[in-house]
């Protein structure tokens, strides 16, 4: 059994038809900070994150996922991987890493969603202004919007789920936490992790039947607080709430779910307390009915969760 190769969602490319709008909500409601841009892209960081970038905001056509970076333990992790994405058929080739980053292996998964491994990666030095006071932090706490801490998940929409997480499962060693199971037998959500955090991840249907769509991209903040707070921060932006604040019951995440003016869905997130020590973890695995009584607290799961996703179809 493959353990211990990658070491976490490193950051993600996302797609905004509307920069400059995408830009203002992801730093001044969100509480990003931006750290350089190339072309058409801005670098954007969580005040936690050590690594030089957590978001790359690309002004596009339309919204998406273009790209989801995952760092590995190692140099050799890193090559074992790549082997064993060559011997799957599912890579694309090396590439130079953006700023920050080594170079980086892209590849694709069974549905057409594009992600990259990389080792080398660059530690984040924070100028005098942002210099925080405890040298454990990477970044002063910024004190602006929601002041996400650090990206914590992404969640693919696919038209198969099993395809794309049995892939992952067997090429980069992800395990399955938990799942929802139809009554046909077909798996229509399964989460993902890599370390001791219960997910990495997800994987739920796409309803359509497209491939190669972002459900949403989550970060985390320090309590679930923070969450009810930002639920009064993106009222007062204009930020459209689709959902919560509420408890999943999948997972015990407690939750918001906003959609950027791109069009991508975000969540925040709290699920720190919860972690998966067990190495011999069993899959928890949900029934329709199960599924259909909702969330943790009775909140029935709205239908655009079911049908929104980006790039818009």
């Amino acid at each position: 059994m493959i353990t211990h190769e990658i070491a976490h969602v490193g950051s993600v490319e996302l797609l905004t038809p509307v920069p400059d709008e995408s830009l203002r909500f992801f730093t001044r409601v969100m509480g990003l900070t931006e750290v350089g841009s190339e072309g058409d892209s801005v670098y954007l960081r969580t005040w936690d994150d050590y690594e030089h970038h957590t978001v790359k905001l690309t002004a596009h056509g339309t919204s998406g996922i273009r790209r989801t970076a995952l760092r590995t333990w190692s140099q050799e992790a890193l090559e074992r991987r790549v082997r064993a994405i060559e011997e799957a058929g599912l890579g694309v080739g090396w590439r130079d890493g953006d700023p920050g980053v080594g170079p980086t292996y892209v590849f694709r998964d069974p549905d057409g969603h594009e992600l990259e491994l990389y080792w080398e990666s660059e530690w984040y030095e924070a100028p005098p202004e942002l210099r925080p006071s405890l040298k454990n932090q990477a970044q002063a706490y910024p004190a602006r919007g929601v002041c996400v801490r650090r990206l914590d998940h992404v969640n693919f929409l696919s038209a198969e789920v099993e395809p794309s997480t049995e892939f992952l499962m067997e090429t980069l060693g992800g395990r399955t936490t938990e799942q929802i199971r139809l009554d046909s037998g077909d798996i229509a959500g399964r989460w993902l992790h890599f370390t001791n955090k219960s997910y990495d991840i997800v994987y739920t249907r796409d309803w359509t039947g497209a491939n190669g769509r972002l459900h949403h991209v989550a970060f985390a903040t320090d309590t679930r607080e923070d969450i009810l707070r930002a639920a009064d921060i993106f009222l007062d932006h204009g930020v459209f709430i689709e959902t919560g604040p509420h408890k999943h019951a999948i997972q015990q995440t407690f939750f918001l779910y906003v959609y950027e003016p791109g069009g991508n869905r975000i969540e925040l997130c709290n699920p720190c307390a919860r972690l998966v020590l067990a190495p011999d973890w069993k899959p928890i695995t949900w029934t329709e009915a199960e599924r259909a009584k909702g969330q943790a607290w009775g909140l029935k799961t709205i239908e655009s969760f079911h049908t929104h996703g980006t790039p818009p179809l």
